[in-house]
């Protein structure tokens, strides 16, 4: 345990620049005394680690000293980083490069970790294509070429033109600043910034892209989980929306209100049933998510999504009215 200490101060170490023994030992979850006494080990060992006194002081590494892990290249570490979801490396076009990473990972494990992990590796599964029902869940493809150019364009701050095809329209090539890249659910996403205005463009829609030598526009620091709260917000909150009055039954008012932008009022019916006043993103959306519900919820108002889901249905039941 102390060595597996040992190299985690030194990576506090590494990604912090300098630490006080008690930031260190809060860090560790242990005293300041045994923080001391691993300073003096990593010195003895020739980790070039050193002492600054003062109130500002603390501890820290010489400049330039690294510690490699087998050769891993750049895509190779940020696969790493992004990890935590196999199917989010997938997404950012990074697959190739984390099964790359991984296996240095598994070269550099002392022979019994190694044979412990590849045994241990057999028992967890993350992830899979296909749920319980056996539907196939299909992650987004973005073309690697494209992904890995829009990746660069990110990372280097330089302007991004990217031929997009936004829904229901011709493709066109267009100009942007690229801010971050986001995946939720297995869809990419690249935030940026189009003359000033917020911009957010779907990967799988991007049918090419070119990295420019032009400095993108951009904060040099970002807090893209932020960033992210806040489009989502307007997204919900802006566009077609439509607002529906439904009575649903009570078992299934979690499918509604999940599928729903929001609720506005809710209240029961004299039948038992529930009676709510929710949003959705735009007509489609509305007509969607009520027919997913079935003859477990009725629109009983705007009166265009009653007449919508009754022809829909008419459709299906003329479809089915004779033999196959």
């Amino acid at each position: 345990m102390r060595a597996d200490r040992l190299v985690s101060l030194v990576l506090l170490l590494r990604r912090h620049g300098r630490l006080s023994a008690a930031a260190l030992a809060r860090e560790l979850e242990v005293s300041t005394r045994t923080v001391m006494r691993d300073i003096e080990a990593l010195s003895a060992a020739g980790v070039p680690v050193y002492a600054e006194r003062g109130r500002l002081g603390g501890f820290a590494l010489l400049p330039g000293f690294q510690t490699e892990l087998t050769g891993l290249n750049h895509d190779e570490a940020l696969a790493l980083l992004v990890a935590g979801s196999r199917r989010g490396a997938q997404a950012f076009g990074l697959g190739s490069a984390l099964a790359s990473a991984m296996r240095k990972v598994v070269d550099a494990l002392p022979e019994s970790y190694r044979v412990t992990a590849a045994g241990a590796v057999q028992r967890l599964l993350i992830d899979p294509e296909t749920d319980l029902l056996s539907r196939r869940l299909v992650a987004e493809e973005v073309p690697t070429t494209v992904v890995a150019e829009i990746r660069r364009a990110v990372f280097a701050g330089h302007k991004l033109r990217i031929h997009y095809a936004a829904a229901d329209q011709a493709p066109t090539w267009r100009t942007v600043d690229p801010i971050g890249l986001v995946t939720v659910r297995d869809q990419g996403y690249l935030l940026a910034t189009r003359a000033g205005a917020d911009r957010t463009y779907r990967l799988a829609r991007v049918l090419a892209a070119e990295e420019l030598d032009e400095p993108a526009q951009r904060p040099d620091r970002v807090d893209l989980d932020r960033v992210w709260q806040e489009r989502s917000t307007r997204f919900r909150t802006g566009g077609d929306q439509v607002t529906v009055l439904v009575r649903v039954d009570p078992a299934r008012r979690e499918d509604l209100v999940g599928a729903a932008l929001a609720v506005h009022a809710e209240e029961a019916d004299v039948d038992g049933r529930l009676r709510l006043e929710v949003t959705f993103q735009d007509q489609r959306h509305a007509e969607w998510a009520l027919w997913q519900l079935a003859t477990n919820a009725e629109a009983l108002a705007p009166e265009w999504l009653r007449t919508s889901l009754r022809d829909r249905a008419a459709a299906v039941a003329t479809r089915y009215a004779g033999p196959s």
